[in-house]
This record gives C-alpha cells, structure tokens and sequence, in this order.
C-alpha cells in the first residue's frame, strides 16, 4: 500500500488526511485490514502517539473499526446501494433488470473510455491479469470462479477510470450483482448464450483496453452488455411462452 512519510505542523492530521485519501481513492477498500501499528509508523515516519491520535479520530468518524485482537480495519463505507425491499422488487421486475444492464452500458462504457486514458500501466496491467485468470476458470466444469472473475474485471476497469464517484457508486452496486440479482450466468447458461461467448467478449473489451483504444472499448463494452440483454429477453419470452403453454394444455384437460 503507498503510505508515504508525513510532513505536518500536526502530524496526526496528516496521517488521517492521508489514510482519508486512500479510502477515498478505493486503494483501502471496506473490511480491508491496515498494516500494524508499528509498521504504519514505520512507512509513514511518525511518531505512534500520533499514529494513535489519527487512527481513533478516523475511527470516531466511522470510518475505521477496530476488532479486538485483529487490528484495525476499513469500516463498510459503502454499504448497500439499495434496501432489501427494493432488491425483492428488482428481483421479481424484469424491467428492473433491463434497465440495470442500461445503465451499465452508459456508466461502464464511460469507464473503459477513461480507463484508456487515465488508467496507469499498472491499473492495465490489473486488468489483463483478471482476464487471464478468467481464462483459466473458463476451463473449468464450474462456473462459479469465472463469473466471479467476471465481476472483477468489470470492477478493475471502473477503478482503472480514475473517478471517485464513479468508484464508489459502482462498487456498491457490484455487491448486489454479486448475489445474483441481476447478472445469473447460470440462468443465462440455460438459453443461447455460453460460457465461451462471454470470455471472447471479455478479451476484446481487454484488448481494447491494453491497446488505450478509446472507442473500441466502449463498443467492446457495448456489444457485450447488449449480447447480455438480448440473451435474457429470449430468457424471459422462453418463460412466458411455456406459460403460455402450461395454460393452454390446462384448459384442453378441463374440456
């Protein structure tokens, strides 16, 4: 992590400021563990007094928790973008769903374009190895690790982005689409739409990226999201036209 010395007429200010920087810039993430006391003073060249003054005022303000016998951590800053209630609601809308996989393709078309841009060789190089290791997931019987993975790419280009808001916004948001909500791939497994699709449209938007083109990532970003959207509208006429027909076929038994 880049804790850097700390020169201030008020070095527990310093360090807090710096510490607020990292949380802020997404380096410390929520539940990520800091380094010990001793090493902390060490990197940042203060005295543990000060340390100490800057770690309980940034823990007074919430955001750092301290677990008794296992340090200091970064408290859930980002908690949930949405209440339970409403992810119940999203959940049984498809409409919700849609207009999820919309506003992905607006917010993370944006970051793959500033990602090109602003992202530094090692954010790029970050990427490309998510990717890599989703290729190697993509060989295995289970999906589970590949759409894990899938989800960190995504997130590692919105980091890659440089923008705070976007950041934390679509961080928060990633935890829902974890759980499944929105973005099932098992679901999806079940229609058209396959395992190896998805990987060749990770690549290109990767290649893209690696290569700083601009415009080829945000279409790369855009075929993909719309490849995901057309394969589960055909997922939920499938489901309607097999109730369609579970009707039909009831009302045939009853004559």
């Amino acid at each position: 992590m880049p804790f850097e010395r700390v020169t201030q007429e008020k070095l527990s200010i310093g360090i807090a400021r710096q510490i607020e920087d990292l949380i802020l810039r997404g380096i410390l993430r929520p539940g990520q563990r800091l380094p010990s006391e001793r090493e902390l003073s060490e990197r940042m060249e203060v005295s543990r007094p000060s340390l100490r003054e800057a770690l309980a005022d940034l823990q007074h303000r919430g955001l750092l928790t301290a677990r008794a016998g296992a340090g200091v951590y970064v408290a859930d800053v980002l908690g949930s973008a949405f209440a339970p209630a409403l992810i119940d609601l999203f959940a049984d809308h498809p409409v919700a769903l849609f207009d999820t996989i919309s506003f992905r393709r607006d917010m993370e078309g944006l970051a793959a374009v500033r990602a090109t841009r602003h992202g530094t060789d090692t954010d790029l190089a970050v990427i490309d190895t998510i990717f890599k290791k989703m290729e190697a997931a993509h060989r295995k019987a289970d999906p589970t690790d590949e759409a894990q993975l899938d989800a960190d790419f995504h997130l590692a280009i919105i980091e890659a982005s440089h923008n705070i808001i976007l950041l934390h916004m679509m961080r928060s948001m990633y935890d829902l689409l974890r759980q499944g909500v929105f973005y099932n791939r098992a679901v999806m497994f079940q229609q058209r739409l396959t395992r190896g699709d998805l990987v060749g449209q990770h690549r290109a938007i990767n290649v893209a990226i690696q290569n700083r083109d601009a415009t080829g990532a945000q279409a790369a970003i855009n075929a993909h999201l719309d490849y995901v959207q057309h394969a589960l509208e055909d997922q939920q006429t499938a489901i309607q036209n097999e109730g369609f027909a579970r009707k039909r076929l009831d009302i045939e038994r009853q004559r």
